[in-house]
């Protein structure tokens, strides 16, 4: 008996132990995972997408939890009324939260690349549940804030989900449009022939045709040798011709590019296909660049896309490129080299020159339009299949079609069967579904979620971090004393980009002396040469125009009277505000 209630008494105090632990506890039942929150108070499965609703009640669910760390909003609505949600998560309890640097994302401005939504939620998750656990988040949040918008197009993300697709669709928004110019919106759709929930392939049997079923895989359709007939014809995707024009699946609802909706070096529709009438004609657009504009402190930012594993930066067209200064670009080298290693089988490239030339694109928008520095992620690469690059083009290699079969055991494709077509007769339809190939199969997902997130966290980390060094007071009698002072930036990334200052985007930061009687203010441009440079209007605030990254700025005041009791204060936009008693 007296064992038993010493055991008993054990077991109670170590119970009390455990809950009063404010640090993320052990899984009670195994052993946390190290990189993940134990026990998280919202609970989440990251090997699926989320649709509207869902988004929703973790954005929510994560405010109620964590209301010193997580405030939504709704930014704006989208064309089929939708809120565009956004969480700002920082700690709140140290400094004034929007005068902190600030770090935007958003994900899934192309509806049918899904994962930009998961890896935005995941990162504001990750964030608040590690908050009490991992030194670097709690230090994160106290030094920045995070500006976190999961889907900036919520309607085509939600028909992506619910309604027939294939993988290329819905990459619109939702606004209707006549696409094929015969005065009519949006009365060619895709067309569901089976009613599966995906839209796929169409082939006919035909002695004209070029292609052949692969002997090594059935599912797989390639072109015949030049010199060997072929057995069928590609009719294209699922559908039929609902207006008599000739045509199928021609005017579906949308069809502009949301990308190309941006105010820097937009160019009409003939030449940048879907950028639309002018740019920012989009309400989801608008919001955003509202939201931004309303947030000087944003100093970096991640929008998030598929396909093709890269850090993307920009310009997006050759013609910018006199606008990336080389110190601008070592800040980008730094985080995009370290990506590459962070992300196996990501690369870091330049849009223009490593894909393709954008005009009107967000990314140019951010670094250009505004000096923010910003990357461009295209989540997802078949090197994840398998972990190996494959040395044989998309169309010409067999890796989906082989990660299929080994381990997904048949779920990413629709079988070929036959169909009764109306205008084509007796066709097979089969091929890839919806949510395949394009975004990432349930296990892959939270792996590249992490890598893809950490990052952003790094990226993040980099913003300016001010720090007032070392303060100097040198007496030079008649009552006047000499105040010099060393402020330090601890981080790669300067307070403006070089491209802000040259046309002047963002404005000065301030550092000033408050309460003492100064007489005259300078930049001290080089001490051992006793060479400085006076500001004579206002010399108690010092406009300086940039402190580079891991670099400094050097300020003095003539002050008549007592220094004591001043305080000393560095505010700058997007570094932040420190200050210092005297």
């Amino acid at each position: 008996m007296k064992k038993i209630y010493i055991a008993l008494l054990s077991l109670l105090a170590w119970n009390a132990q455990a809950q009063k632990s404010e640090i993320a506890p052990e899984d009670l039942n195994g052993i946390r995972a190290i990189g993940s929150p134990a026990n998280p108070k919202v609970k989440v499965y990251w090997n699926k997408y989320s649709d509207h609703q869902e988004i929703y009640r973790i954005c929510n669910d994560l405010a109620k939890a964590y209301p010193d760390l997580v405030k939504l909003q709704s930014i704006g609505k989208s064309v089929e009324g939708r809120d565009i949600w956004l969480m700002s998560i920082t700690d709140y309890k140290t400094g004034i939260a929007d005068k902190k640097p600030g770090f935007y994302i958003d994900g899934n401005i192309h509806a049918n690349e899904l994962q930009g939504t998961e890896v935005a939620l995941y990162t504001a998750w990750y964030l608040a549940e590690s908050f009490q656990s991992v030194e670097f988040i709690n230090q994160l949040l106290k030094d920045k804030i995070f500006y976190i918008a999961p889907t900036i197009s919520p309607d085509s993300r939600e028909y992506f989900i619910k309604h027939p697709n294939n993988p290329n669709s819905s990459r619109t928004g939702r606004l209707p449009m006549d696409d094929d110019g015969d005065g009519l919106i949006d009365e060619d759709l895709l067309d569901d022939l089976d009613g599966d929930g995906n839209i796929v392939m169409m082939r006919r049997k035909s002695p004209t045709g070029r292609y052949k079923i692969d002997p090594n895989n059935p599912q797989r359709m390639i072109m015949a040798k030049q010199d060997e007939p072929g057995e069928y014809e590609m009719l294209g995707y699922e559908g039929i011709d609902n207006d008599g024009d000739g045509r199928v699946n021609e005017d579906a609802v949308g069809t502009y590019d949301p990308n190309r909706d941006w105010g820097w070096n937009w160019q009409p529709d003939y030449i940048q296909r879907g950028a639309l009438f002018y740019p920012g004609m989009l309400p989801e657009t608008k919001a955003v660049k509202k939201f931004i504009l309303e947030h000087p402190n944003i100093a970096g930012a991640q929008s998030y896309h598929n396909y093709g594993g890269m850090f993307l930066r920009g310009p997006g067209a050759a013609d910018d490129e006199k606008y990336y200064s080389r110190s601008d670009v070592q800040v980008y080298d730094y985080i995009g080299k370290l990506g590459e290693k962070m992300v196996p089988g990501y690369n870091y490239f330049v849009i223009h020159k490593d894909l393709y030339t954008v005009f009107g694109g967000e990314i140019d928008w951010l670094a250009l339009g505004r000096g923010i520095f910003t990357f461009s992620n295209e989540l997802f690469t078949s090197y994840k299949l398998f972990n190996k690059k494959s040395s044989e083009g998309r169309f010409e290699n067999v890796e989906f079609e082989d990660f299929d079969k080994l381990l997904l055991f048949g779920d990413g494709y629709v079988k070929w069967k036959p169909y009764k077509h109306p205008q084509f007769g007796d066709i097979e339809i089969g091929g890839p579904k919806k949510n395949y190939i394009r975004n990432h199969p349930g296990f892959l997902l939270m792996e590249d979620t992490h890598r893809n997130m950490a990052f952003t966290l790094l990226h993040a980390y980099q913003m300016p971090k001010l720090e007032i060094a070392d303060v100097k007071k040198k007496d030079l009698g008649g009552g006047l004393t000499e105040v010099t002072a060393l402020v330090m930036n601890r981080r790669i990334m300067p307070t403006h980009s070089a491209h802000d200052v040259k046309f002047k985007i963002e404005r000065p930061d301030y550092i000033s002396l408050k309460g003492a009687q100064v007489l005259a203010g300078m930049i001290v441009e080089n001490e051992d040469f006793n060479l400085s440079k006076e500001q004579k209007t206002e010399p108690s605030k010092i406009a300086v125009e940039n402190i580079p990254g891991m670099g400094f700025v050097k300020v003095r005041w003539i002050v008549k009277g007592k220094v004591e009791g001043s305080t000393l204060e560095v505010d700058s936009a997007k570094g932040g505000i420190v200050s210092q008693k005297l």
